[in-house]
């Protein structure tokens, strides 16, 4: 005979309706990222559009002295907003979750390479911040280097999550409710961006061309899919909150645990 836990005394009880505002807040989040992070990278520190592979150590040199000061800010802004990230993923994590009645095997891989993500934007801004903080000190063939891990680890980094991609628009597919979490075409929407980022992973073999770090399959196409993603993740996230809302409402179901 199973023991069923008793219930928690009514003072020691959640107000359901602060998880969905949680939920809320995190979907927003994602827009918040996406804007302070493209905004810093285009704008401040001009990472982005990427350096020609190309460039001369003089070159390079040149242009981190002209960007020193935004490359610099670009990762002092960028640690107090990016791991907000966090919340973006947990939230993702929490409405595939609901598809697979629990910590599946989609769920906890998007789990685990969410994790992941903040570090694809702050561990090659750590380098570039390296390389920059002393640029006067620093003979041109270093930071090239530098800069060529920069771009290693920022472009092709992306690889990694085609996979994470895969599971979401793979959950999308399988749910077989009525009103499904996420709309069916939302998981094309995941595996075109599973395939655009695949390229990144040739970065490594060219310097010039559209399979470069700053060409057009690498870099260009990925850019845009992504900024695709990162807008509408976030507005069917809010319209799955709004949904499981209304589920446990309906059902008097209680928050999954």
């Amino acid at each position: 005979m199973s023991i069923q836990e008793a219930p928690p005394p009514a003072e020691f009880a959640v107000d359901k309706s602060y998880l969905y505002k949680f939920q809320r807040f995190s979907a927003w989040s994602g827009f918040l990222v996406m804007a302070v992070q493209g905004g810093c990278f285009f704008m401040l520190s001009k990472v982005q559009p990427p350096l020609d592979p190309q460039s001369t150590a003089d070159q390079v040199k040149e242009w981190m002295i002209d960007n020193r000061a935004g490359i610099l800010w670009t990762t002092v802004i960028c640690s107090f907003v990016i791991p907000l990230e966090y919340f973006f993923v947990v939230t993702t994590s929490w409405q595939m979750r609901r598809i697979e009645r629990g910590w599946g095997v989609l769920t906890m891989n998007q789990v685990l390479m969410g994790v992941v993500a903040p570090i694809g934007f702050f561990y090659p801004m750590f380098i570039l911040s390296a390389a920059a903080y002393r640029v006067e000190e620093r003979s041109p063939e270093i930071l090239q280097l530098m800069t060529d891990i920069f771009y290693f680890s920022y472009v092709g980094f992306a690889f990694i999550f085609c996979l994470q991609c895969v599971c979401l628009g793979w959950a999308t597919l399988i749910d077989k409710r009525t009103e499904p979490v996420f709309p069916r075409w939302f998981a094309y929407v995941n595996f075109m961006l599973a395939i655009v980022l695949a390229p990144g992973a040739f970065i490594y073999l060219f310097k010039d061309g559209p399979l470069a770090w700053n060409g057009l399959f690498a870099f260009w196409l990925p850019c845009l899919a992504y900024a695709v993603w990162k807008i509408s993740t976030p507005l069917l996230l809010l319209k799955a909150v709004d949904s499981e809302e209304k589920e446990a409402a309906e059902n008097q179901l209680p928050v999954l645990v």
